[in-house]
C-alpha cells in the first residue's frame, strides 16, 4: 500500500471565488501491480467530476458600437416610415373632406351692385354696393357698418388689416396688385436666391379674415367733400373705366416711387420696388451672362455686359450689390465659362462719404471693408450726371474741392436713391393748400392728413410724413398758453406750451429736455418773458432740428398697427362719443403715434450687420443666420415661411436657379 501524503494548496472553491478557472485533472495510470488479476474484466468507469463554469469572453467595443448604431438607425428608419405614412394618411383625409361640391346656386346680389347709379363731380358710376355684400349672413351683418377703404397693399395696409377686429368695419382694399410683397427680400429674388412666389401673399386671403372686399384698381383722385374715391379699372376689353367708391374712413398707404433728382436717362435704369422689377433685373443679369459666354462677343463688349452699376449706397443698393457678388461667386463660376467670372465688375456709386450712412459709423466701415475684400468698387462723394444705354457718367468731388468726370461702360444700372410721390399722393397733396412737403403727404401726430376733414383721411407708410414744423402752430400755442393775454410768454406759460408741443409733435421731445436753459437762451432782452418774435425764432429752430421718420417697412408697420388699434377703439366707443357731442374722436380714444426704433439690418454678402441704436452687431455666418431668422419671423403667413425656408435649403444644396423665365 502506498501512503498518500496531503499537500496544502488552495481549495477548488477558493480558486473559483478568485475567478481562476480549473481544468479537471486527467486520470493518472495506476502501477501494474495494482491492476486487477483478472485482465479480461472490463475496467470500471471513472466517476466524472463536476465542470466549473467559466465566464464568456467580453464583446469588443467596435462590435458593440456597430450594433448600437444599427439599432438606432433601424428605429429612425421605422419612425420615418411611420411618419411618412401618417403624413400621407393626413393628406388623404384632408383631401377627402376638402374636395367637396359646395352649393353656389341662387347667390343673392344687390341690384345696386349690378347697376350702380351715376353721380359725383364727373358723373361716374358710384359703387355703393359690391357684388358680394349679401352673399351670406356674415356679409349681410357688415353691410350697415362704417365703410373703411384702404388704398394700397404694402406694409402699412397689411398691418392695419392684421390688427383690425372682425365685424367692426365694412373693409375694402384697393390696389393695382392682387398681392402684398415682402420687399426686404427683393434683392434676393433678383438673383434667384429665393423665388418671387415666396415673397407674395394674395390680398384676398389676408382680407378674408375680416370678411372684407378687394378691388383691383388704381386710385387716381379724391372728392373729400362727398367722401368719394375715384378709381381707374379695366373692362373686359382692356379699356380703362373710372368709378367712384364711397368711404367713411380712408387710409392712404400706396407707397412711393424712386426719386429721379432730375437726372437724364433714367429710363435706362432698373428700380427695385416690386416683383416685376425683380423679375426684370433677373432676366437682364442672365441675358448679360449668356451673351458674354458667346464666342462672337468681343472682349470690350464682354466687360461692358459684365459691369453692374448700383446707384445708391442705402440698404437696397448695398444688398443688391452683395447678392450679385454672391451669385457670381457661388453659381456663375461653376456653370459659366471662367472668363465670365473673371471679367465681372460691381460698382456702387454713393453721394455721401460712406455707404449705409444712416447706420452707425462702425457698421459703415465694416461694410466698406467687406466690399473692398470682395473687390466691389465703392465710389463715394459722387453724383450721377447722366445714364446712357451703354455707359453711365458721374462726377466726383475730391477733398481739395475739384470735380472730375468719369464714365463706366455698363449694360446694367440699378437706381435706388431716395423716394418721391406717386401720382395719387401728388394729386391728394395738390388738393390741400397747406400741403407743402415735396416727397410725401404731411400728417399730424394722429396720422390724419393735414387739411382734410378731421378724422376722415389718414396716410401711413412711405407716402406720408409726420409734420415737424412747430412754428406753424405758433398762434394756436400762444392762444392756449398766454393766460393773462399780455402778448408775452413768461416761464410758467412757456412750460405749459412745451407740454402742448410734446403732445402735438411727439418727435420734438428730444429738443425740449432743458426747458429753463432753452427759455433763457432765447430771452434776448432778459425780461423773463418771450415776445412773439423771440418765440417764433425758438420754435423755428426746434422744428429744423427734428428729424423726419425714415421711409422704411418698420415705420409703416408700426403706423399700421397703431391705426388698426385706434379704429378698433373708435368702433367700440363711437356711439358714446357721438352722444356726448365729441368731435375729435381720435383724440378721445387714442394717444398720438410714437415710433419705437427696433434696429436696422442689412445683408452684405454671406454676412450681415445690425444697428440696434446704442449697440451694433456685425459678423459673418452667425450674423447672416440671425438676419435670416428675423426676416423669416416677419413673413405674412405660415405658407410664405415654409416656402422661404425651402428656398434657402434648395439654394444651399443645389444652388440658384439659372433658368431665364
Amino acid at each position: 500500500m502506498y501512503q498518500l501524503t496531503r499537500v496544502c494548496k488552495p481549495s477548488r472553491a477558493r480558486l473559483v471565488h478568485l475567478g481562476i478557472g480549473i481544468r479537471p485533472p486527467l486520470p493518472r495510470p495506476l502501477p501494474s501491480r495494482l491492476l486487477s488479476t483478472n485482465a479480461l474484466e472490463p475496467p470500471k468507469p471513472l466517476r466524472s467530476r463536476p465542470q466549473i463554469p467559466t465566464e464568456p469572453l467580453p464583446r469588443s467595443r467596435l462590435l458593440s458600437r456597430i450594433l448600437l448604431v444599427a439599432k438606432y438607425t433601424g428605429l429612425a428608419a421605422l419612425s420615418s416610415t411611420f411618419g411618412i405614412l401618417l403624413l400621407g394618411a393626413g393628406i388623404f383625409i384632408h383631401d377627402a373632406f376638402t374636395y367637396t361640391n359646395k352649393d353656389v346656386h341662387r347667390v343673392p346680389v344687390l341690384p345696386l351692385a349690378l347697376h350702380p347709379e351715376q353721380g359725383g363731380p364727373k358723373n361716374l358710376p358710384i359703387v355703393r354696393a359690391l357684388v358680394d355684400d349679401v352673399e351670406d349672413d356674415e356679409a349681410k351683418k357688415l353691410l350697415d357698418k362704417p365703410k373703411l377703404v384702404i388704398v394700397g397693399g404694402g406694409w402699412g395696409a397689411i398691418s392695419v388689416l392684421q390688427t383690425l377686429s372682425p365685424g367692426d368695419w365694412h373693409v375694402t382694399v384697393v390696389s393695382p396688385e392682387t398681392f402684398t410683397t415682402f420687399t426686404p427680400l427683393l434683392p434676393s429674388a433678383a438673383v434667384g436666391t429665393v423665388q418671387v412666389r415666396t415673397l407674395v401673399e394674395p390680398l384676398r386671403k389676408i382680407v378674408a379674415r375680416l370678411r372684407g372686399h378687394f378691388v383691383d384698381a388704381k386710385a387716381v383722385d379724391l372728392v373729400m367733400s362727398e367722401r368719394l374715391l375715384e378709381l381707374e379699372t379695366l373692362t373686359s376689353t382692356g379699356n380703362p373705366q373710372n368709378v367712384y367708391l364711397p368711404y367713411d374712413k380712408l387710409i392712404i398707404a400706396c407707397g412711393s416711387t424712386s426719386s429721379t433728382h432730375g437726372i437724364q436717362g433714367l429710363e435706362h435704369c432698373f428700380q427695385l420696388k416690386t416683383i416685376s422689377d425683380a423679375q426684370a433685373i433677373r432676366r437682364r443679369i442672365l441675358d448679360n451672362f449668356e451673351t458674354a459666354s458667346l464666342p462672337i462677343t468681343t472682349p470690350e463688349e464682354r466687360k461692358r455686359l459684365l459691369s453692374f452699376v448700383v446707384c445708391g449706397g442705402g440698404p437696397t443698393g448695398v444688398e443688391t450689390a452683395a447678392e450679385i457678388y454672391d451669385f457670381c461667386q457661388e453659381d456663375i463660376v461653376n456653370y459659366y465659362p471662367k472668363i465670365c467670372r473673371e471679367e465681372v465688375s460691381i460698382h456702387v456709386i454713393q453721394s455721401r462719404e460712406h455707404i449705409l450712412n444712416t447706420y452707425s459709423e462702425a457698421i459703415s466701415k465694416y461694410a466698406e471693408e467687406k466690399f473692398r475684400r470682395d473687390s466691389v468698387d465703392l465710389v463715394t462723394s459722387a453724383r450721377v450726371s447722366a445714364v446712357h444705354p451703354d455707359h453711365i457718367v458721374y462726377t466726383v468731388r475730391t477733398p481739395d474741392g475739384t470735380i472730375t468726370t468719369h464714365e463706366i461702360p455698363t449694360n446694367f444700372v440699378l437706381w435706388s436713391t431716395g423716394i418721391a410721390m406717386n401720382p395719387f399722393t401728388r394729386r391728394v397733396s395738390a388738393l390741400l393748400p397747406n400741403q407743402v412737403h415735396k416727397k410725401a403727404i404731411e400728417v399730424d401726430a394722429h396720422l390724419r392728413v393735414k387739411g382734410a376733414p378731421l378724422g376722415d383721411v389718414y396716410a401711413i407708410g412711405d407716402c406720408a410724413t409726420i409734420e415737424t414744423s412747430v412754428v406753424s402752430h405758433l398762434l394756436e400755442l400762444v392762444d392756449e398758453a398766454d393766460k393773462n393775454k399780455d402778448g408775452k410768454i413768461d416761464f410758467d406759460e412757456f412750460d405749459f406750451m412745451v407740454a402742448r408741443i410734446k403732445h402735438r409733435i411727439p418727435m420734438a421731445e428730444s429738443q425740449l429736455q432743458k426747458v429753463r436753459t432753452l427759455f433763457d437762451l432765447y430771452d434776448s432782452d432778459a425780461d423773463n418773458s418771450l415776445s412773439l418774435n423771440e418765440l417764433c425764432k425758438l420754435l423755428e429752430e426746434i422744428g429744423n432740428k427734428i428729424t423726419s421718420l425714415p421711409a422704411t417697412a418698420q415705420v409703416a408697420s408700426q403706423q399700421g398697427k397703431y391705426l388698426g388699434k385706434k379704429l378698433n377703439q373708435l368702433a367700440k366707443k363711437r356711439e358714446v362719443l357721438e352722444a356726448n357731442d365729441i368731435h375729435d374722436l381720435d383724440e378721445a380714444v387714442s394717444k398720438t403715434f410714437r415710433y419705437t426704433h427696433l434696429g436696422s439690418l442689412a445683408y452684405i454678402g454671406n454676412a450681415a450687420v445690425f444697428d440696434l441704436g446704442n449697440l451694433s452687431f456685425m459678423g459673418g455666418l452667425a450674423a447672416m443666420y440671425a438676419w435670416r431668422s428675423i426676416y423669416w419671423s416677419e413673413q405674412v403667413s405660415a405658407r410664405t415661411r415654409f416656402l422661404l425656408m425651402m428656398d434657402w435649403i434648395i439654394r444651399g444644396v443645389w444652388g440658384r436657379d439659372l433658368s431665364r423665365l
